[in-house]
C-alpha cells in the first residue's frame, strides 16, 4: 500500500475518535440540548455529513462520546491493578490512591458524571450500560483485592466486604465536590485520601 494511501486509511480510522473528542467539548460547553452537530463538525475539522457517516443521530454521538471518554480510564485501572504486589493492605491502599487521584484530577471522568446525572432521565439505557461496562468492572477490581485479603486471613469478613460501593463512595464525593465547587472550595486531597484509607482499613482489620 502506497504511503499516501496508508496515511489516508489511518486518518479515516482516527476520525471517529476525533469527532467524539470534539463532541465532548461541545456537550460540556453547551449541554446536550443546546449542543449542535454543526459546531462539533467545525471543531473536529470535518463536515456535518461526515459525522452522520459514522453516527446516525445526535443521540448516538452523545452515547458513543460517553463510552469513548469512559474508556480512557478503565483500561488504565485494569493495567495498574495487574502490577500491584505486596500485602493485600498495600494493594488495596495503592488502588484507592490511584483511583481517587484519577477521579479528582481527570476532567473527563467528572464531566461524564455530570452528563449521567443531567441526562440520565433522557438516556436510561446509557446509564445502565455505563454501570455494566465501567462502574461494575471498576468495583470488581476492589472486590478482587478485598476478597483475596479475606481469604488470606489479612482482612476480616466484615459486612462492608459485601458492599464495594462503600470503598468507592469517597471517590464519588470527590467528583461531586469538584463539580459543585470547582476551585472555589478546595481541600487537601492527600489528607482526604489518607483519612478515607484509614476508615476503610480499620473497617477491614482483623
Amino acid at each position: 500500500m502506497p504511503p499516501e494511501t496508508k496515511k489516508r486509511a489511518r486518518r479515516k480510522a482516527e476520525r471517529p475518535a476525533e469527532i467524539l473528542d470534539a463532541a465532548f467539548e461541545e456537550f460540556v460547553k453547551h449541554g446536550y440540548s443546546a449542543a449542535r452537530l454543526e459546531d462539533v463538525a467545525a471543531l473536529a475539522g470535518v463536515t456535518k455529513g461526515t459525522i452522520y457517516f459514522y453516527f446516525d443521530t445526535k443521540e448516538r454521538v452523545f452515547e458513543e462520546m460517553v463510552r469513548h471518554k469512559s474508556n480512557e480510564f478503565l483500561p488504565n485501572l485494569k493495567d495498574y491493578a495487574l502490577t500491584l504486589g505486596g500485602s493485600h493492605t498495600d494493594r488495596l491502599r495503592a488502588l484507592v490512591i490511584f483511583t481517587y487521584a484519577h477521579i479528582a484530577e481527570n476532567r473527563a471522568s467528572r464531566e461524564i458524571l455530570r452528563f449521567l446525572i443531567s441526562e440520565g432521565g433522557r438516556f436510561p439505557g446509557l446509564v445502565d450500560r455505563h454501570f455494566d461496562e465501567f462502574v461494575e468492572p471498576m468495583m470488581q477490581q476492589f472486590k478482587n483485592v478485598i476478597d483475596s485479603g479475606v481469604a488470606a486471613g489479612e482482612f476480616r469478613d466484615a459486612p462492608a466486604t459485601a458492599f464495594t460501593e462503600i470503598v468507592m463512595s469517597p471517590a464519588l464525593l470527590l467528583s461531586l465536590w469538584s463539580l459543585l465547587f470547582g476551585t472555589r472550595r478546595q481541600f487537601d486531597m492527600g489528607a482526604f485520601t489518607e483519612a478515607s484509607i484509614d476508615l476503610i482499613m480499620r473497617g477491614l482489620a482483623k
